[in-house]
């Protein structure tokens, strides 16, 4: 991957900027395996890590230099200590056959692509508790619904461009859906509320039909 570029951002941030989403990613997990001392917060963008300090530790010059040392971790080098959240999903969503018409899968192939790689959570947006997670295989880059639905059900489990991603609540939305989950993907319980939040690395499992 590039250098990224680093820019200030404010007196206690640097804002760094990837040529691509997987440089951002890879990144971040090099980030969480080497993280420079001073550094308290990443917040991940598509194509940018915003890099919060502590100023009574370290200072930006100090970060900088740090940072060139990170040694980024592709998805498919992640080692088996890594483990990962696992969601277990029923796979008969609405847009299943549309998704096997548009990638030439047969059902069980698509299941098999789905659940035999594993996902990143890149960035979180859109909704509270909506990741955007990347896989290790080819992606299938399939193209949004012509038409949104006004209302996807909570746990609905969904592709659509590069990502995958589970709606963490009843909401509009127009990817393509595959299958549903029980798993709750955002709760004010929890800490942090998120399930997956950036760098968390996710598998989905096929559970039968109820």
């Amino acid at each position: 991957m590039t250098v990224p570029t680093l820019r200030s951002a404010g007196g206690t941030a640097l804002l760094a900027t990837f040529d691509s989403l997987a440089d951002v990613v890879a990144f971040r997990a090099g980030l969480a395996r080497d993280a420079p001392a001073g550094l308290t917060e990443v917040v991940s963008g598509a194509r940018t890590l915003l890099l919060r300090f502590d100023p009574a530790t370290t200072d930006a010059a100090r970060l900088r230099t740090r940072l060139a040392d990170v040694v980024p971790v592709a998805g498919s080098d992640h080692r088996s200590g890594d483990d990962p959240l696992v969601i277990p999903v029923t796979y008969d969503g609405e847009d299943l056959d549309t998704v096997c018409g548009l990638t030439g899968m047969t059902r069980d192939d698509l299941v098999a692509w789905h659940t035999g790689q594993l996902w990143t959570s890149a960035f979180c947006g859109f909704a509270p508790g909506f990741s955007y997670l990347t896989g290790t295989e080819r992606p299938l880059d399939l193209p949004r619904r012509a038409t949104a639905r006004t209302a996807v059900p909570s746990g609905a489990v969904a592709l659509a461009g590069e990502f995958s991603a589970v709606y963490p609540r009843t909401s509009p939305g127009g990817w393509q859906l595959v299958g549903r989950t029980d798993v709750p993907m955002w709760s004010l319980e929890r800490t942090p509320p998120a399930l997956a939040p950036a760098g968390t690395l996710v598998r989905f499992v096929e559970v039968g039909a109820a």
